[in-house]
This record gives C-alpha cells, structure tokens and sequence, in this order.
C-alpha cells in the first residue's frame, strides 16, 4: 500500500466540512484510501454491494442515517437519490465530518442528480498513482520549481526508464501484472467501465461507436481537441459526438486541459488539450510496444507528454487551491505545453521534450511569452528532458530531468 497524497487533504477536510467527496477514475484506489482512514469511529459501505445498493434504492434516508459516528459511502454515483437524503440529513445537523462519500463519476453529470450540495461538501480528486507516491516522497516539486530549487537528481531516469514507467502507469492492481498481462488488464478494464459505470450517467445507443471513440482519444492525447477531425474517424453526429466526449470526461477517462487566457492579447487561442487520465491505460489501447515507441518521435512524444501530464496534475491536485494547470497557445503557433499560475499569480511554463539535448531555441516560446505577455508577473520556465542533469539558461529558465519531479 502506497502512501497517498490526498490522504491529508480529506483529513483536514473532514475536520471542517460536512460531506467530503473524493472522486476518480475507477481504481485508481479511492477504497483503498477510504479504508485507510477508518478507524473505530467510521462506519464503510460500499454501493458495488447489491444488496446494500438494494436497501440504498428502497429507502435513502434510512440507509444515511448515521449512529453518531461518521459514514463512509464507497461508489455513491450509483444510487443518486442518496445526495438529497445526504443534504436533508446535514441540513439539520451540521457538524463536520459527517459523511465521506467517493464516486467513479463526476456527480454533476449525473442526470437524476437535482440537488446540490453546495456549502455543504468539498470535492477531492484522486488519480491513479503518481511517481512521487510510488517512491513514497512528498509533493514538493512546484514548490520547489517556483522558487528556482531545482537540482540534478541523484537518479537518473533516462529514456527507456520514462518509456517503462510511461508505459506501465498508475492503476495499482495493473503495475502488479507482467507487460502482456498489463494489456489485457487495460483492455478488460475499459469494457467493464464502458459496461458498467457508463449507464450510471448516460444511455448510451451505439456501444460500438463509443468503444470506437476511446480509442481515437488514446491517440489524440496531448493533441488540440477539434470534433471534426475527432468525428471524421467515427460515423456519430456532432452533437452525439460532444455528448460522448463528456461521458468519458465524467468517467475521468479523459481531461481537459483549458486555455491560459489571463491577458489583452487578442490572437490567444481558446482550444481545450485532450489527455488521457493514465499514460499507461492510453499504451495498451493503442497496442505500442515499447520498441516501437522507442524508435518513433510521434508515439515517443505524445507517450512522454501524457505522462508528463498525469504527473503534473497529481502535483496539482495534491496542493489543492493553491495552483491551476492550463496550457498556452496563440495563433502564431506560440505554444507552451503547460502552465500552472500560482494563486498569487505567479506562472510556471513548462515544456516536455522526449531528448536529452536542450539548446536556448527551447526556450524560446516561453522567452516571448515572459517579455510580451507576462513582464510584470513572478514566471519561471522550464524544459523537462530526459538527460542528467538540472541547469539554468539565465533569466529564470531551467533544464530540469524528469526524475526531479519525485526524487
């Protein structure tokens, strides 16, 4: 069992909110997390049970009625109506920490879902493993980033470690399994959602085409999302399209990532990036093997830049409230793959490339971008690179090694 960086968030969050939901992709281990923080004073039920999922239909209030001690409700999508009964019974007792709730969908999207449980609860978002939990180290790097910390890590971590460890990603049960096994595991992984939790939020008519569409998003990972070239390899109307597209969201299969568009500069682009919610779900769907990732700049790169994406994001998440994640893009084909504002306004531009030799011509969108866009901001640049070692370019741009993100 890994240590898991959300688990003093919903600790704090328990001792000032009413009803504390940590939502994530399927096994990504909420459970695991949730059953970690019991103890004698908690009380777990999990909805995947069909006879308590039974009691939770037939009679809501009765299944939330608490015994003075705090309720932990595993897989709480699946039986909606227990948010109102969950809003009525905190409305009148408001004391904190009533109720730990996790969800394999974003409840807002949810159709039956009519009452909000605004003020009353604080939403954690938990993702598959991240490097710095698996090597049990702390979320420092932003921290560290931002005040310009940044050191040649003790271990290297060169191309075909990130491909390896890119390539394997984050489900707990899925790294226990050999490489072929991984692939199946992936595989059958998906059916299940798509059979399952799909139908939680969604009726969805064309299985097929939906099957389809995951795997067209696992290739267009790390690209700019544009639903006709998405819907030109499927034979779906736009409209149905956009609705699949968010189903898949809800599911945390895949993430948005927005626009940085905090400026008067009128040629910023408004497209969202899609990226995939574990690089390794993403590989096994796309059937790569790691030679021919190894020997392709396209796979190489777009594997890379996923990965770098489901780590950042877990980094993120861990400090919540304190840092946004978005992306940079003008109409100049200015682009910089990440950038994460501080809430004191402070940036960090980041871009991830797949080589180890890093020349000033890689810093050169974020330069533009620090002198024209940003001159009176706190902006610090990096290039993530698969080489050795961590040195500054001057004015506040740095190589950095991937390893420094959990070492």
């Amino acid at each position: 069992m890994y240590p898991r960086w959300q688990k003093k968030l919903v600790l704090e969050a328990m001792k000032t909110r009413r009803v504390v939901l940590l939502s994530g992709i399927r096994q990504c281990g909420k459970t695991t997390l949730a059953r970690d923080l019991m103890d004698n004073e908690m009380e777990y039920r999990t909805l995947d049970d069909v006879g308590l999922r039974k009691a939770a239909e037939n009679d809501p209030q009765a299944f939330v009625k608490r015994i003075d001690r705090p309720l932990i409700i595993d897989e709480v999508q699946r039986v909606p109506d227990l948010l109102l009964a969950i809003k009525m019974a905190v409305d009148e007792d408001t004391r904190p920490g009533q109720y730990l709730l996790t969800g394999s969908t974003n409840i807002q999207s949810i159709p039956s879902v009519r009452e909000s449980l605004a003020g009353r609860i604080t939403k954690l978002r938990l993702r598959p493993l991240s490097q710095g939990e698996l090597h049990e180290i702390s979320h420092t790097f932003l921290k560290r980033a931002f005040r310009q910390e940044l050191k040649t890590p003790e271990q290297h971590y060169d191309r075909d470690a990130l491909i390896d460890a890119a390539s394997v990603g984050g489900f707990p049960e899925a790294r226990l399994l050999e490489d072929h096994a991984q692939r199946g595991w992936h595989k059958d992984y998906i059916e299940s959602i798509l059979d399952r939790d799909l139908q939680d939020i969604t009726k969805i008519r064309d299985q097929d085409a939906m099957r389809e569409l995951v795997n067209v998003t696992a290739a267009w990972s790390s690209k700019f999302i544009n639903l006709n070239a998405i819907g030109s390899h499927l034979s779906i109307r736009s409209a149905t399209l956009r609705s699949y597209l968010n189903a898949l969201e809800a599911l945390y299969i895949i993430d948005r990532v927005r626009p940085w568009t905090k400026t008067d500069y009128d040629r910023v682009g408004k497209a969202d990036k899609l990226f995939f919610a574990d690089s390794g779900l993403m590989f096994s769907l796309l059937d790569w093997h790691k030679d021919q990732v190894r020997f392709d700049s396209y796979r190489l790169g777009k594997l890379i830049e996923t990965f770098a994406y489901n780590e950042l994001s877990a980094h993120v998440d861990a400090d919540r409230d304190q840092y946004t994640l978005k992306h940079y893009r003008d109409r100049q084909q200015r682009e910089i793959d990440f950038m994460i504002e501080r809430n004191d306004g402070a940036l960090l531009m980041i871009e991830v490339k797949a080589g180890s030799n890093i020349a000033n011509k890689d810093f050169k969108h974020m330069r533009w971008f620090k002198e024209n866009i940003a001159p009176d901001r706190s902006c610090v640049g990096l290039v993530l690179h698969t080489g050795k070692h961590a040195a500054s370019f001057g004015d506040d741009m740095w190589m950095v090694p991937f390893g420094a993100l959990w070492t």
